[in-house]
């Protein structure tokens, strides 16, 4: 099979100019990066492709070869310089030299040959991945807005049900009010610390190692000088005691916000918000659903069979609840807006469902025991027939 040619893989016309070449090659290489596809050969493959065709088409006098032979390799490059093909070249194209990975060091060597020409790996996949040797100048700063906080806040069943105003102390911070949120002086730029001038820092991924822009001085090499105050950050540690209103009807998860009490802004935007994450704790008696308040109350067979006027409790308090007679154990019962106030709808809240509990009466003297005895006699009642039992 022919081998593909340079100009088809990376895409270009073959008149196509030196800048032409290196943005196809950038878009491709991004592409087809082994670190981008871990483990795809076929992705590998591909990228050696490309990086063969780059290597031989950026440079003037390897395209020349390429141009004339339809291959490349020290050879043709001899047999040019002599104004001869040279072994195996003909009218057509041949297969050319393989490119082989294996010498290279990625951080450090160079593609290009004696002739001259060629780019380092570094610089190639620094451009890719952020870096450029440009000369720029510090970043000034521009308004920032500041983050957000989130803090737990434990809250009883009451709390949560009935709301809560109480004062908490965040450590926040605010504006540096010496550099005015710039985190510098203002003066003169001297040599970034971070990339010790150089614009990039260097990382790695994979096999491969690359440069990227300095995020501190923003690849110009220099930046003015810090803050002392604020030692260069735009913001100074604060701690604040900050009064927080928890509403009414607020659950395990809620999130109360409070307005400007996040981190500082910088170069006089707004500082961040403050979120209340609440946690609440469980009720002796209560269960909670939604807006909706569950209780089991314990009842007397003679209150059940008979009908009675019941004392239950509620979230406000005690109330009467009407228990008809026959009232079986288990049977449930709804008291109306006896629950949650809605955090949606401040005016609504939810109910209250009662279930009550048909508890026997302790036998602790004859005169008990023969009025039950009486009991079964008036009414001998067998619940058991449901199940074909007698």
């Amino acid at each position: 099979m022919a081998k593909e040619d340079f100009y088809q893989i990376l895409g270009v016309k073959r008149d196509a100019k030196p800048d032409e070449i290196k943005k196809a090659y950038r878009r491709l290489a991004r592409k087809y990066h082994p670190d981008v596809n871990p483990g795809d050969k076929a992705a590998e493959e591909r990228f050696k492709q490309i990086t063969e065709a780059h290597e031989v088409l950026s440079d003037e006098k390897k395209r020349k070869v390429y141009d004339r032979f339809g291959s490349y390799s020290d050879q043709l490059a001899d047999a040019a310089a002599r104004g001869a093909a040279g072994p195996g070249a003909g009218g057509g194209r041949s297969a050319g030299v393989p490119f082989d990975f294996a010498g290279f060091d990625w951080g450090n060597t160079t593609t290009s040959s004696s002739s001259g020409g060629g780019s380092s790996f570094r610089d190639i996949f620094s451009e890719l991945f952020g870096g450029g040797k440009a000369e720029k100048e510090p970043p000034r700063p521009v308004p920032q807005k500041g983050a957000d906080i989130e803090m737990p806040l434990a809250l009883s069943f009451e709390e949560a049900v009935q709301g809560l105003t109480t004062n908490i102390t965040v450590n926040r911070s605010e504006q540096c009010p010496r550099c005015n949120g710039a985190g510098d002086t203002g003066g003169n730029p001297v040599t970034c610390p971070t990339c010790h001038g150089a614009g990039q820092v260097q990382k790695s991924g994979g096999r491969l190692k690359f440069a990227q822009e300095c995020p501190d001085c923003g690849g110009a090499g220099k930046r003015r000088p810090p803050c002392a105050l604020c030692n260069g950050k735009g913001t100074v540690p604060k701690a604040e005691t900050v009064k927080v209103r928890i509403p009414a009807g607020v659950d395990t998860g809620s999130r109360v916000r409070i307005p400007g009490k996040g981190e500082g802004g910088r170069m006089g935007a707004p500082a961040g918000d403050l979120f209340i994450i609440t946690n609440v704790g469980k009720h002796k008696h209560f269960t909670r659903k939604g807006d909706n308040i569950y209780v089991k109350v314990p009842v007397t067979l003679p209150e059940a069979a008979l009908g009675a006027k019941i004392e239950v409790p509620t979230i406000e308090g005690k109330a009467q609840l009407k228990i008809p007679p026959g009232t079986q154990s288990g049977a449930q019962f709804r008291m109306r807006e006896r629950g949650i106030p809605s955090l949606r709808n401040p005016q609504a809240r939810g109910d209250q469902f009662v279930e009550v509990q048909v508890t026997f009466p302790k036998v602790i003297s004859e005169e008990t025991k023969e009025l039950l005895r009486r009991y079964a006699q008036l009414n001998p009642e067998n619940p058991r027939v449901v199940m074909g039992l007698e």
